[in-house]
């Protein structure tokens, strides 16, 4: 929930904004699909894959002396083919309606009948917690993956496409409120996108993704609350303010969509306002050590930390390898620790196995005792 409703504590965080206009280096499935599209326009001089140029420099020495261990290493990263599967659970906790919802899409292009460009399934995953009622959130489920798919640079550039969407769906509820006041209300959004071995996760408000890799949890996205130091900077610099740790003593979240109802919030001028709808993106390779993701909705991550999600799901995994039981167990843990949030959980495997057990490596200590100590030792004993 993000409407000023209780005490909420916040954490300062430093994050580091996607720069938009940065063309990504994809995986080389993904320069593949680049290359075949740009050699229907012109025709390209032939290049040789980066993971298959040989060192033609030096000597057979120098390249059977190289590490056979990292060499090792690349390949296998790079024969890492995830296979893919969710589960999704959710509960109203202790609130008096349901307003969190979401989504679990396979095959992005093909439900949408835009699958010509690509061949390989773009999967897709949201998480939405609705605040001032829930018209906002089920409207961003209904229509952000159409506008992603419809979008002219699907699929090959991800980053600026979800960024429009984010954009041009908090623009299209704007609309639909301008028609229908009743619509009224403010939605958070986190969503991932599974393109072969790539991992493109977007965020606007506290939903949480926490990817956990041999183990240890990785946050692929960060809180965006009033108490964020470059939170708080941006909020200044376009006339908000931060009242009592909220914005502009309304809102627990920084950026949303909707909200369109709030004086003060947005602007329709396109100079924007205190309240963002711009996710911030975080993109990753996946690797053979990456063993599940886990999306939900800030209700969660009120009574876990983000490793303890993660060793919490990594058990119950190793249990039964049910990734919907899991989410439901996740669910019902939240509830034991005293949530009063609505609560949901999104969650992906990238293998079907479980995950392996770790191995903890105890350090070796040894332990002296001195004369003294051995004699006092002596006298305790002896009485």
């Amino acid at each position: 929930m993000c409407v000023k409703d209780g005490e909420q504590v916040g954490e300062d965080h430093i994050e580091k904004n996607v720069d938009n206009n940065r063309r990504v280096s994809w995986p080389l499935h993904c320069d593949l699909l680049r290359a075949h599209m740009d050699n229907k326009e012109k025709d390209s001089s032939f290049r040789i894959p980066s993971d298959q140029i040989s060192v033609v420099n030096s000597s057979p020495l120098e390249s059977i002396c190289e590490d056979a261990e990292i060499v090792d290493k690349k390949q296998n990263m790079m024969n890492f083919v995830p296979t893919l599967r969710s589960g999704e659970c959710s509960d109203i906790g202790d609130r008096p309606s349901m307003e969190d919802t979401h989504i679990c899409i396979g095959d992005l292009a093909e439900k949408f009948g835009n699958n010509e460009l690509c061949k390989e399934a773009i999967s897709f995953y949201g998480v939405f917690d609705g605040h001032g009622g829930k018209s906002a959130a089920q409207f961003v489920r209904d229509h952000l993956p159409r506008v992603i798919v419809e979008d002219a640079d699907f699929p090959l550039e991800l980053e600026k496409v979800v960024t429009r969407s984010f954009l041009e769906i908090d623009a299209e509820f704007a609309r639909s409120c301008s028609t229908e006041s009743s619509l009224s209300s403010g939605t958070t959004a986190l969503t991932a996108i599974i393109f072969g071995r790539s991992l493109l996760v977007a965020n606007a408000g506290d939903c949480r993704a926490v990817l956990s890799r041999g183990g240890g949890a990785i946050e692929m996205s960060k809180d965006h609350r009033p108490l964020c130091i470059k939170e708080r900077k941006r909020i200044e610099s376009l006339g908000g303010y931060i009242d009592d740790g909220y914005l502009n003593g309304q809102l627990g979240v920084t950026r949303a969509l909707g909200d369109w109802h709030l004086e003060g919030m947005k602007e329709m001028n396109g100079k924007g306002g205190p309240l963002s709808a711009e996710p911030e993106l975080k993109l990753m390779t996946l690797t053979k050590e990456d063993e599940f993701l886990i999306i939900g909705s800030d209700g969660i991550w009120d009574v876990f930390r983000s490793q303890n999600a993660v060793d919490f799901a990594r058990r119950r995994l190793q249990e039964h390898n049910d990734v919907k039981q899991c989410c439901k167990e996740i669910i019902g843990e939240a509830i034991k620790r005293g949530a009063t949030d609505n609560l949901t959980v999104v969650m992906i495997c990238f293998h079907s196995e479980p995950p392996p057990p770790m191995v903890v490596e105890r350090p070796r200590v040894r332990r002296s005792i001195s004369a003294e100590g051995l004699q006092n030792l002596k006298c305790l004993l002896e009485g």
